[in-house]
């Protein structure tokens, strides 16, 4: 077996400390405000097995830092507005990477804590994503 110098879990660590995260509870509580954008990074069959918090924005993880960069082709101009983005995938883990790969960029952003399915957990509402 391969040796690896740092996990997954030691990654999603380091960069949970150095960044913004917003508890479920919060959450509940930004839902429907028009200054806040939840991102949801994971898959397409993900989304479609368990829905999505209502009117988030799909971007797939392997395009997150292409979509919020403006000098790339693929960027998408939802990431130029002027709003809180807050992004989640399933646990939050994918979702403390990719805020923390943001970051870097100089692209202000949180994640969601216990992901969607800490939303499901506490009551959180589901679209459905057929």
């Amino acid at each position: 077996m391969r040796q690896l110098k740092k996990s997954a879990a030691d990654l999603v660590a380091a960069a949970r400390e150095r960044i913004n995260e917003v508890s479920t509870a919060d959450a509940l509580d930004r839902i429907g405000d028009p200054n806040v954008v939840f991102v949801d990074i994971r898959d397409i069959r993900e989304r479609q097995r368990g829905g999505t918090i209502p009117d988030s924005f799909h971007c797939p993880r392997g395009m997150t830092e292409f979509w919020v960069d403006p000098s790339s082709p693929y960027f998408k101009d939802i990431f130029a507005q002027d709003k809180e983005f807050i992004f989640f995938c399933a646990s939050g883990w994918r979702s403390a990477l990719t805020v923390a790969a943001l970051q870097d960029m100089g692209f202000d952003a949180a994640h969601l804590t216990d992901g969607f399915t800490g939303w499901v957990a506490e009551g959180g509402a589901v679209q459905d994503c057929q």
